[in-house]
């Protein structure tokens, strides 16, 4: 069996949070969602903790027999509610930029599902190497492995998880629902404010001695 060989450089980025503010999007689609099924959600409350799979919101506010089938009613209409009301990060294309600029691919592993994924991406111009969907926390670690991805931003402590289980560097960018002191205690190695400090960030990593 041939063996794989990766880009020198190859970076995985989160999307919820952390390349894209999908709140705005999320609560349009959690409003239109509720008033679909008659059902009550608390849809600012529910853009407060963005990260982990929509099942795992879903049942907050549904029985749990019923919410295979709302997440799928939920995804078939996210296009029509979410996808132009979600601007991108701050610093989120200079991010994936710079990583090309430097000679190396992107990636995007978010647990959202991935043809929406691919969707926010394409309306707002960022245009990563790889999208892979429908993974969360150390899920991650099985897309970051396959494409050798050395690093893993995130903004969650599932995306520090994943990182670490895929022998990926963890960066964190507290611009999600978890604070840097809870993405440093989670394991995250670098911890910045937010996508504007990645690209000087990457350039004094690649200038280190061991990068």
């Amino acid at each position: 069996m041939a063996r794989m060989t990766f880009p020198a450089l190859t970076v995985g980025f989160d999307l919820d949070m952390t390349l894209i503010d999908s709140r705005p999007g999320i609560r349009a689609c959690y409003v239109a969602l509720a008033e679909r099924t008659g059902t009550y959600i608390d849809a600012d409350l529910a853009v407060t903790r963005l990260g982990p799979p929509l099942a795992e919101e879903l049942v907050n506010w549904f029985p749990a027999g019923e919410v295979a089938a709302v997440a799928d009613l939920y995804r078939e209409m996210y296009p029509s509610f979410a996808i132009a009301a979600t601007p991108a990060m701050a610093g989120a294309r200079e991010a994936v930029e710079a990583v090309r600029a430097a000679g190396g691919r992107t990636m995007v592993v978010t647990a959202k599902y991935e043809p929406n994924a691919k969707l926010h991406l394409a309306h707002l111009g960022i245009s990563p190497d790889v999208v892979v969907g429908d993974l969360w926390a150390e899920q991650k670690a099985e897309a970051l492995r396959a494409y050798g991805a050395s690093v893993y931003v995130g903004d969650h402590v599932g995306d520090v998880r994943g990182a670490r289980a895929a022998g990926a560097l963890s960066v964190a960018v507290a611009t999600g629902p978890c604070d840097g002191g809870e993405l440093r205690a989670a394991g995250a190695d670098v911890v910045l404010d937010d996508l504007a400090a990645f690209p000087g960030w990457l350039a004094g990593h690649r200038a280190a001695p061991r990068a």
